[in-house]
């Protein structure tokens, strides 16, 4: 599948990596955003076990959001400002931020993302992602790839975007594998 071996070695050790446009298609927008946002500065572990107990306090549409109280969505686990960031979403999801994001180029889904509260280019990165399946996204702020990249190749974070580079156009997949690594023996 990839003229890369790097990319070929760790296809064939983790199998294929989810990004092709639109894999997620039953994950509706502002849920994956809400995750990200959940995820913000956690492990994968407990970032999905927050969300979990979130949702099941409010069903992770925007029209919850906005009625929820928010001390409900600090009782969930939430911090303030994570709460003030997931109410703003929903206020701007409502007001119709998330439509076609998906007929976007990146720096659009970026721009438009970043207008709401608590949204940066990170989580902006993983919704190009995970939520529109953009095979070619290389978040180079993210702790766990510099930490696969430095334990596996010797990069060191500043020389991340110039080591992506011979990875285009499935920058996604090289991020993916790597955070793969780091659960791996």
């Amino acid at each position: 599948m990839f003229e890369h071996p790097v990319l070929a070695a760790f296809y064939r050790r983790h199998g294929p990596a989810p990004f092709a446009p639109n894999p997620f298609p039953q994950r509706p927008p502002f849920r994956v955003l809400a995750e990200s946002v959940v995820a913000q500065q956690l492990s994968t572990r407990a970032a999905a076990r927050l969300a979990e107990r979130l949702f099941r306090l409010v069903p992770p549409t925007p029209k919850a959001f906005l009625e929820a109280p928010l001390d409900l969505l600090r009782q969930a686990g939430l911090s303030r400002a994570k709460a003030l960031a997931l109410k703003d979403l929903a206020a701007k999801a409502e007001e119709g931020l998330l439509d076609g994001l998906d007929r976007l180029e990146d720096e659009a889904v970026v721009e438009r993302l970043t207008r709401v509260r608590g949204v940066g280019l990170w989580t902006a990165e993983m919704f190009l992602m995970f939520g529109l399946g953009r095979p070619d996204v290389w978040p180079v702020r993210d702790l766990g790839l510099r930490r696969a990249a430095a334990r596996l190749f010797g990069v060191a974070p500043e020389a991340l975007p110039a080591f992506g580079e011979a990875f285009r156009p499935y920058r996604s997949h090289l991020a993916w594998y790597l955070w793969r690594s780091l659960s791996s023996p």
